[in-house]
């Protein structure tokens, strides 16, 4: 089933007009690590205004906002119906109101088939979610017909998707440079090597291996384990923890609030 049907079917069919607002949205932008890529989650769209098949577009996970629903809990809302997740990194980062936004005459058409309403203008609150790919419900993702794109190679998108998917990428680029939020990426025990390359491809730029080698393990709350990989064509690299307690602690001292 494709998103368009299945909106149709659960938005339409079981939300009745009254119960949403037709002009506030909310999207997410949920990026995923695969060990060598950024990766972007994105649900595809691929039932036309007339029901019938067209070319493939995508969009970003997201919906209309019940009446009374906080911003919070309806992006908590839309990344649960998606991945099965819920208690994930979940942030606010932008809002998207501009009157031109749907310039495209069919996927305003479609928006308005399966909403049931008629659209003259959203505004949408844009978040960004880090989650585990291999802990995401593969199988509730395949239902809804989500899969997971590069962030390099995205597919044609409806919408103004690829400017909030761009934007994202330009704030997570600055706050893993101050927030240690690159975790929410990784496995819990990680290698040097790991972390350098997720670094990398957020950054989209090659850092030094010995600058940034000496820099994260100066970090207190990077903790080094006696485990290390096994079945590597090259010398197994030690294992790493991140900290959470310690980071805490850690930075509840620099900024002198530690009462």
């Amino acid at each position: 089933m494709c998103i368009g049907t299945f909106l149709y079917r659960f938005v339409v069919m079981n939300r009745p007009e009254s119960i949403f607002n037709p002009q506030l949205s909310v999207d997410c932008v949920i990026f995923g690590f695969d060990g060598k890529h950024l990766k972007v989650l994105l649900a595809e769209r691929c039932e036309g205004i007339d029901g019938s098949a067209e070319q493939k577009k995508f969009k970003l996970p997201g919906d209309l906002i019940h009446l009374k629903e906080d911003l919070d809990l309806a992006a908590g809302r839309i990344l649960h119906e998606l991945t099965g997740l819920s208690s994930i990194f979940l942030k606010q980062f932008s809002v998207f109101g501009d009157p031109e936004r749907i310039p495209d005459n069919d996927d305003r058409k479609w928006l308005e088939k399966t909403s049931g309403v008629k659209i003259d203008r959203v505004v949408t609150t844009a978040y960004y979610s880090l989650i585990k790919i291999d802990k995401s419900n593969t199988d509730q993702e395949t239902g809804n017909h989500a899969s997971w794109h590069k962030i390099t190679t995205l597919p044609p998108l409806i919408f103004d998707h690829k400017k909030i998917i761009m934007t994202g990428l330009e704030v997570l680029r600055k706050e893993i440079r101050f927030e240690p939020i690159c975790f929410e990426l990784l496995p819990a025990k990680f290698t040097v090597r790991q972390i350098q390359t997720l670094y990398e491809v957020i950054l989209g730029q090659e850092l030094d291996n010995r600058n940034f080698r000496k820099k994260l393990l100066k970090a207190p709350y990077i903790k080094q384990l006696t485990e290390k990989q096994q079945g590597v064509a090259h010398k197994p690299a030690l294992f790493y923890r991140f900290d959470r307690k310690q980071y805490l602690e850690s930075r509840r001292d620099i900024l002198f609030y530690n009462f």
